[in-house]
């Protein structure tokens, strides 16, 4: 979709967290993938002839495929930073070499939303919740008597009991995918500090940066072709290794399509 408007010249007109977002509204989902709505029946019928389903592996060796498998983690089991650590510890072992290493807290501020006490209990959350019976039994019987209330699957609080309390602790401090509205409002601040350091890599005065953060250059050539700054994107690539540049497709597009138009 990007390189569709951007081989014709016309400006994206949409961030990938609305993309995503016209997805969930269009398409069936089915394990991380969309479906029209026949697809997703027959995917449906052979799903349930599979004894054994596993999902494909990730391999986490830069930022966009941490982010990734962060996802796929928190979108099965909303998980604290404690529970997530050791398990991201043991997946960053490929990470590239001149990729910029993040870490994990910033992953998770930057791309999700955490449960603090005081605010209603998210849907991500509850509907994890509610797969243990305790859990289950609990909202059910909280929510009859009022002293819970949902609304759209989240829990809002009306009173808090024991029993209450216990559903807040077993909440509290875990990390969800957020909704598509938020998003969108966490993809905004993050292209935001993505933008500041791309600024840093425009003022590099060596001959080639070994290690950067290549979220960062792929927002700043989108924002680079949106400004029609071509001489950004040709200089910025001339300061990454030739073969990142030759083997990512975003990053190779916006370079050759600003070559194209200053006519080098």
């Amino acid at each position: 979709m990007i390189a569709f408007h951007v081989q014709r010249g016309v400006s994206v007109p949409m961030s990938a967290a609305e993309f995503y977002q016209g997805l969930a509204q269009r398409f069936d989902e089915r394990d991380g993938m969309y479906f029209l709505p026949e697809q997703a029946a027959e995917y449906d019928r052979k799903r349930r002839t599979v004894k054994i389903f596993r999902e494909l592996t990730l391999m986490v060796i830069d930022e966009a495929s941490a982010i990734q498998w962060l996802k796929q983690q928190l979108s099965r089991k909303p998980q604290t930073f404690q529970e997530l650590h050791p398990q991201f510890m043991k997946e960053i072992g490929g990470w590239q070499k001149h990729e910029k290493m993040l870490e994990l807290s910033d992953l998770l501020e930057q791309n999700f939303l955490i449960y603090s006490e005081g605010s209603p209990i998210p849907a991500q959350i509850v509907s994890w919740m509610k797969q243990s019976e305790e859990m289950r039994s609990i909202i059910a019987e909280e929510t009859e008597v009022g002293r819970l209330r949902e609304d759209q699957g989240a829990l809002h609080i009306e009173q808090t009991t024991p029993q209450i309390s216990k559903l807040i602790s077993r909440a509290k401090s875990r990390w969800y995918v957020p909704n598509p509205n938020r998003a969108a409002d966490l993809e905004k601040l993050r292209e935001k500090s993505l933008l500041k350091e791309f600024e840093e890599y425009k003022q590099f005065k060596g001959r080639k940066m070994k290690q950067f953060r290549l979220e960062a250059v792929r927002a700043g050539f989108k924002k680079a072709w949106q400004d029609r700054d071509y001489e950004t994107i040709i200089n910025i690539a001339e300061k990454i290794p030739e073969k990142v540049l030759q083997e990512d497709p975003k990053l190779l597009m916006w370079y050759d399509q600003a070559v194209t138009r200053v006519g080098n």
